[in-house]
């Protein structure tokens, strides 16, 4: 092995190699035999390919370019088709319109330009029409309403059929095409805080009759909705602290099954359905457990939970035709995957592979799952990477460089699938802890609501504590803590820069400095989000501003780069340059690299790239080691800096 300092290592897992060989996957749907899913294709500009897989093996693209299919409800999208009776119906970006396509014929414009976003569609063959989420933007300077709407197959006609509340989900009919059910929420909630499960009988004429709110509260959040074969109605509660199963029968809620364990994730995108039916008295589920998921068989009869052997960590899109189930999973040493599980045999097929990059197991870092001591005495989770690469070694006496990631949301979760950004740092000498900080998802109501009225408080401790705990462990450098989270983590980043003294170097991706512009300036999903996080705006804007980096950058005295897409709707670009300006002005090292085209979240392949290696080459310039490799350079204003804060 060659010794060379922490950062210097040579890795095969290069940028190049990530965004030239990875792929996303999701949105797996079923119809009759033949298998559909989505691939994000960063090669092709991000672009959302529908694609087909027939039971002979036959698999092709469905959505020619330049069609992407996604929808841009609530700016996070999800749910952007369906496939009914040998029919796709789509979401295009570019337009937000809604496209048919008929087997082997060019996609066609079914609903007019009308400014309107759909998304979660469910066919009603009955009277020959979608029901879905509508989203409609055509009030200019006017807040977007949310309905739940009819599209006419033959004419494209959009009608409100369900209005009145700030946000609608998970419209779904019964088997006998007689009953609706839906959720709703209204500001200043979120749909992991309170959501509601109504269900309203379906005219003959199409219209609803009386709804009734069979479920959920402010205080309840209820998800999933589902109905079984025989149309009795299920979904997932955290009326028990944890998000476990229920069904709505002859009038009354009974659970399914009581377990520590979510069966269901946060709504923030649509689509989602952790759980399918076998048969009446039988379902497959999904649910997880201290960070990691598991598939399982629920007996609705005896309420007998089996869990089923599996070698993943993560699973989702769950799919079942007959004794076959699809999932999308991953596990800490494979790539996320299209999945084909046989339930007989219980074997495993991977039908697509995220990434075709193959790695020697040698230069792969296993997550350890760790519990940290953090403020108030209470125990918070994350997943610890050291490490690892077969063909470099450290001088003796050194310690790695830590870098703490900080996930969006906040009401997300660390997952520990392979993820091969984290393997870039690793392989070259970084250690990497991911944090589950306090209002993460994955742990109970209770760990979720620790962030109620605690966002740059609870989560910012959090961070700062697992990276004291792992100095104090001697398995980092206390020395050389770096942070880096995007969206709701950048902000958690910044926040972490600047109200404590714990890291010396931070990356924000598309993060927010500036609360009160947040409350201001962002799109409806979120808009009220801040009332629960920090508190009522503008009643307490002094909370805002005692929590926003941007009034404090007297407190922020290291380097920092930012990254953001400039057609970003959900944290604008000048939550970024705002600050940039202000650490310019003030002296510290900072960089700034904007990205045209891109919205909340990079989705082009060289950005992704460039983003990746531009934080690399920022540490190596901050922390002061040599890449192996020669790196595109990044412009570091006040670059005349030490990492320890000396000129």
């Amino acid at each position: 092995m060659t010794i060379s300092p922490f950062g210097s290592w040579r890795s095969p897992i290069t940028s190049t190699a990530i965004v030239s060989s990875s792929i996303g996957l999701g949105g797996v749907a079923l119809d009759g035999d033949t298998l559909y899913w989505l691939e994000g294709r960063p090669s092709e500009g991000g672009r959302n390919v529908l694609v087909q897989r027939r039971a002979d093996g036959t698999v092709k693209d469905m959505t020619p370019p330049p069609l992407n299919v996604r929808t841009r409800v609530h700016e996070y999208g999800g749910g952007a088709y369906l496939i009914a009776q040998g029919k796709i119906y789509f979401v295009n970006f570019a337009d937000q319109r809604l496209y048919r396509q008929q087997p082997g014929a060019t996609p066609e414009v079914l609903t007019s330009e009308n400014r309107r976003c759909y998304t979660d569609m469910v066919l009603d063959a009955q009277h020959d029409r979608l029901l879905c989420v509508c989203e409609n933007h055509e009030a200019a300077g006017q807040e977007p309403t949310n309905t739940i709407a009819s599209i006419d197959l033959g004419t494209g006609a959009v009608q409100d059929l369900i209005a009145g509340s700030d946000f609608y989900t998970s419209p779904r009919l019964s088997p006998d095409g007689r009953q609706l059910a839906w959720l709703d929420w209204q500001h200043p909630q979120m749909p992991w805080d309170g959501t509601r499960l109504w269900l309203a009988p379906v005219q003959s004429d199409g219209s609803l009759g009386q709804a009734v709110c069979v479920a959920g509260s402010e205080q309840e959040s209820i998800s999933a909705p589902l109905w079984s074969p025989d149309g009795v109605l299920y979904f997932v509660s955290d009326r028990s602290n944890w998000w476990n199963l229920y069904r709505y029968q002859d009038s009354q809620v009974v659970a399914c099954c009581n377990l520590a364990a979510e069966f269901s994730a946060p709504h923030w995108v649509f689509g989602v359905q952790p759980y399918r039916f076998l048969d009446n008295q039988t379902l497959l589920c999904t649910y997880s457990q201290n960070g990691s998921s598991t598939l399982a068989r629920l007996d609705l009869s005896t309420a007998q939970l089996t869990p089923l052997n599996l070698p993943f960590s993560s699973i989702g899109s769950l799919q079942v035709q007959g004794e076959t189930a699809y999932f999308i999973g991953g596990s800490p040493t494979q790539p996320t995957q299209l999945v084909q599980f046989d339930l007989k045999t219980q074997e495993t097929v991977t039908l697509k592979a995220a990434s075709t990059l193959a790695i020697e197991p040698g230069y792969l870092s296993k997550p350890e799952a760790i519990e940290f001591p953090t403020t108030d005495g209470k125990i918070a989770h994350a997943w610890f990477y050291p490490p690892q690469n077969p063909d470099f070694t450290a001088p003796a006496g050194e310690k790695p460089p830590l870098l703490v990631k900080s996930h969006g949301g906040p009401t997300a979760a660390a997952s520990a699938t392979l993820n091969l950004r984290i393997q870039y740092w690793t392989s070259r000498g970084f250690a990497f802890v991911d944090v589950n900080y306090g209002g993460s998802t994955g742990y109970g109501r209770e760990y979720r609501q620790r962030l109620q009225g605690q966002w740059g408080i609870v989560d910012v401790a959090d961070c700062a504590n697992v990276a004291k705990y792992l100095a104090e462990q001697g398995r980092v450098d206390g020395e050389r803590l770096a942070i880096a989270g995007g969206s709701a983590g950048g902000y958690t980043t910044l926040a972490a820069l600047t109200f404590t003294d714990v890291f010396k170097a931070g990356a924000s991706y598309y993060g927010v400095s500036d609360l009160e512009a947040l409350a201001k300036d962002t799109h409806k999903f979120e808009a009220r989000y801040l009332d629960g996080l920090v508190g009522k705006y503008p009643e307490e804007k002094e909370i805002y501003v005692a929590r926003s980096p941007i009034h404090h950058t007297e407190q922020l005295n290291c380097p920092v780069i930012f990254f953001q897409g400039l057609e970003d709707k959900v944290v604008p670009p000048n939550q970024a340059e705002m600050m940039v300006e202000v650490l310019k002005a003030k002296g510290l090292p900072v960089a700034y690299v904007p990205f045209p085209g891109e919205q909340h979240g990079f989705r082009q392949a060289a950005n992704i790239q460039r983003a990746l290696d531009g934080e690399f080459y920022f540490y190596s310039r901050v922390f002061g080691f040599t890449p192996a490799e020669e790196l595109e350079p990044v412009e570091i204003f006040n670059l005349g800096w030490s990492f320890d804060g000396r000129k």
